[in-house]
């Protein structure tokens, strides 16, 4: 065999190696989505762990009767759906934004399973090119549903193609190159893209006036986070008594994620040194040897506010600052750090960078300066 003869796109070899190509671009695709979901491995953190998948699916609801809390998003979803289904339209596109951890998710499998459509799911780095995407496309059936997780990752030459895709349904593909290129115009069957995003300002104009129906989703409240814990120790059987049950979803940061994660340790700690029922004492234990404190703060969470307490007089200070100076990345900051912090009331965004206000001062137990400009301490201080 010849060398040249593997250039050469029409023989076998050249096939094979196209191959070899295409797998190893997919390969390197999933390496790079799971480097990224590991990237944060705090027990609190609300984006998704390896060992989070399998037991997500097991436990995700099936029908929006079964989806605890969101209610102002499950009442407008449920009209949607029926009017649908009267109607015998595949639905409008939908956008769903917020902190991770939430449901964007859960709500994209449940929708398709109330529609009785087929989903499927992608993510935004993992489509890198227009043809992975115009592969997607091409086999798509009428009322499919297509889930586009991080859909702010998209690239621009791909946001091209999703276009006229989602506002035309049709598909816009050049063949050849130079002047003989031209345009062929493919249709698309009716179907539905759902994008979530974490990042809403990051999403382009052009692709956010796409979608017809847009929600947020919010922390859930006490109430909803307890019943959370209550139906994942059902379905786990674990032991629990209410006021256990109360612990963890108290310290569980409005995110039925991190409940979960956290109730999977504190079984761990129940079994080997409670008998393997989870109290009120038994979850104070447990989560006081992971450091999740009272409010679901959790090492990282109290050493940036004592960062911006200590070395920087309160604020306002920087994100990219903040990240430096507690060797985080800003963007863990603003998407993992912050967002909580800012619900609780411990930081306040202004013009001039982040603050801390006197809750976190009381919560931290340092004593809130009276005068405008309070000293600076330092951030190796024995608090730290």
């Amino acid at each position: 065999m010849s060398p040249n003869s593997c250039l050469n796109p029409g023989s076998k070899s050249g096939v094979i190696l196209r191959a070899m190509v295409k797998l190893a671009r997919v390969w390197i695709t999933e390496e790079t989505l799971e480097s990224k979901i590991m990237t944060d491995e705090r027990i609190t953190s609300p984006g998704p762990m390896p060992s989070d998948f399998a037991l997500d699916a097991a436990m995700r609801p099936r029908t929006l009767g079964e989806v605890i809390g969101q209610d102002s998003v499950k009442v407008n979803l449920s009209i949607l759906l029926e009017a649908a289904k009267k109607r015998g339209e595949p639905l409008d596109h939908i956008l769903f934004y917020g902190p991770p951890g939430l449901g964007k998710t859960t709500f994209a499998h449940v929708i398709a399973n109330e529609m009785g459509a087929n989903i499927r799911v992608t993510a935004g780095p993992a489509i890198e090119r227009a043809g992975d995407l115009a592969a997607i496309l091409t086999n798509m059936r009428k009322g499919d549903i297509l889930f586009i997780d991080e859909i702010h990752r998209l690239g621009k030459a791909v946001e091209e193609i999703l276009y006229p895709a989602m506002e035309d349904f049709s598909l816009d593909i050049v063949v050849g190159k130079g002047p003989g290129a031209r345009s062929i115009r493919l249709k698309l069957p009716r179907f539905t893209v759902i994008g979530a995003t974490t990042r809403l300002a990051l999403l382009s104009a052009p692709l956010r006036t796409r979608f017809g129906v847009v929600y947020r989703l919010d922390f859930y409240d006490l109430e909803a986070m307890l019943t959370i814990v209550k139906r994942a120790s059902g379905l786990l059987h674990i032991e629990t008594t209410e006021s256990g049950a109360m612990e963890i979803a108290r310290r569980a940061r409005g995110t039925p994620r991190v409940a979960i994660r956290l109730l999977k340790r504190v079984r761990d700690y129940a079994q080997v040194r409670a008998g393997g029922k989870i109290t009120r004492d038994v979850a104070k234990q447990a989560l006081s040897l992971l450091e999740v404190d009272e409010l679901g703060l959790d090492e990282i969470d109290r050493r940036v506010l004592k960062t911006v307490i200590l070395k920087f007089g309160g604020g306002p200070v920087g994100v990219d600052t903040i990240g430096a100076a507690v060797s985080e990345a800003p963007d863990t900051i603003t998407d993992v750090v912050e967002p909580y912090l800012l619900q609780l009331g411990f930081l306040e965004r202004t013009p001039r960078g982040r603050v801390a206000t006197k809750l976190a001062y009381q919560h931290l137990g340092i004593p809130y300066p009276e005068e405008e400009n309070p000293k600076r301490g330092t951030l190796w201080e024995d608090e730290l």
